[in-house]
């Protein structure tokens, strides 16, 4: 233990910044400290928040002799900064000559206190150490990482609700068609594949070899990518598109890839449900095992608001990023078996390309929806392992590098 604080108590002056804190200093070591050693004790200020080093305090020197397991009355004088704020104080035995003991993992009496306003506050005084300090604090932060997305969707539900239905509306706003375009986007995209490689590339599926068989297989897999491809397309510009919410107003920037997210799945649900007029159609029904996929839907989303928060920041720095997803996406599109068996790819880098989140979302969207299965556990698994995982970095990212959109916009 090295040293010991107790029976810790603060006295802060009336309206003011002064602390004074008594505390019984007990020499817990097996030696003892001699006055001749000049052994002092000090204090240094931190921000309670992020832990920056702020201020030191000066030295008191320990005038007498402590033995091993003795005690001994100290007091020692803390000026708390003027500014408002939360502030942690280190109170710790020091050696003039190597520093700091509790930097070497003795305690240290911890001070807890609050300014506002030019006066001071104490919240708590206790002993604790450096490790316990550190450890605190990243639990702590791991807390507010894992909070961040759910407290930014949710917190912001109504604005969400609202701009998708802006930004669906403002897509078609004047054509003749209008919001029904929201359906005839994708059924004609769909339309032009299924023409490309159906009918012109003669591609089958070993599950139904029929040409209403690969038209089902490719719909199905097209499902997931839809909603994917629109968001993770559109996020690297969105942040420029809104600059002037950037820049001039008191507005929560982490919604707009929410909102791109969102927008996906509506277009990717209006195309389901076309999807699943025409199942019904070709085979007379619906299989139960289609019940299983909201656990596919919502890694998915995970996924693709991840990928979005992180395309989003990046976007505000390298502007091309744009034009460099296009090829991306078309790249990730048919290195994914949409329009194609599995077969069809070599054996040697199957393994390779199963790891592509889209590639299990395309076979877990197909077994439900055409084979009658329930998906695969263990893939299931591994995606939303991927899913959770993408969205806290891709919100960390966009958290961290949003600091710096105002002076690069």
């Amino acid at each position: 233990m090295g040293a010991r604080y107790l029976e810790p108590r603060g006295k802060l002056e009336s309206a003011g910044r002064h602390l004074s804190v008594r505390f019984l200093l007990e020499n817990a070591s097996e030696r003892p400290w001699p006055a001749e050693a000049g052994l002092c004790l000090g204090w240094q200020l931190f921000d309670a928040e992020t832990g920056l080093f702020l201020a030191e305090g000066r030295w008191k020197r320990l005038e007498k002799e402590l033995e091993a397991g003795a005690r001994a009355e100290e007091q020692i004088e803390i000026e708390l900064p003027q500014e408002s704020g939360r502030y942690h104080v280190y109170v710790s035995l020091l050696d003039p000559q190597t520093g700091w003991f509790y930097q070497r993992g003795w305690p240290l009496l911890l001070v807890e206190a609050e300014v506002e306003a030019g006066r001071g506050q104490v919240n708590g005084i206790r002993m604790t150490t450096l490790r316990r300090l550190v450890w605190t604090r990243r639990l702590r932060s791991l807390d507010k990482a894992i909070a961040g997305p759910s407290l930014a969707i949710w917190g912001n539900r109504g604005l969400i609700r609202s701009m998708v239905w802006r930004d669906l509306a403002a897509r078609y706003r004047g054509s003749i068609g209008d919001v029904a375009w929201s359906v005839l986007s994708p059924v004609l995209l769909m339309a032009t594949y299924y023409f490309v490689f159906g009918v012109v590339l003669r591609a089958r599926f070993e599950g139904d070899p029929s040409r209403s068989g690969f038209a089902l297989y490719f719909l199905a897999g097209m499902l997931p990518w839809l909603a994917f491809a629109e968001a993770a397309g559109r996020a690297p510009s969105v942040v420029l598109e809104y600059r002037n919410f950037v820049k001039k107003l008191v507005f929560p920037v982490e919604i707009l890839p929410v909102n791109l997210t969102v927008a996906g799945l509506v277009t990717q649900a209006l195309a389901l449900g076309c999807f699943l007029i025409f199942l019904a159609a070709v085979r007379g029904a619906l299989p139960w095992t289609a019940l299983w996929l909201p656990v596919l839907v919502v890694p998915q989303f995970l996924f693709t608001l991840g990928l979005a928060w992180f395309l989003a920041a990046l976007g505000v720095f390298v502007r091309d990023l744009g034009q460099v997803m296009g090829y991306l996406l078309t790249l990730w599109f048919f290195l994914t078996p949409i329009c194609y068996p599995e077969a069809s790819l070599p054996a040697a880098i199957l393994p390779l390309l199963e790891k592509n989140p889209l590639f299990m979302l395309v076979r877990g969207f197909r077994r439900v929806l055409l084979e009658g299965a329930a998906p695969d556990w263990g893939a299931l698994l591994r995606l939303w392992l991927i899913g959770a995982g993408v969205c806290l970095l891709g919100h960390l990212w966009f958290s961290k590098l949003r600091k710096s959109f105002a002076d690069v916009i």
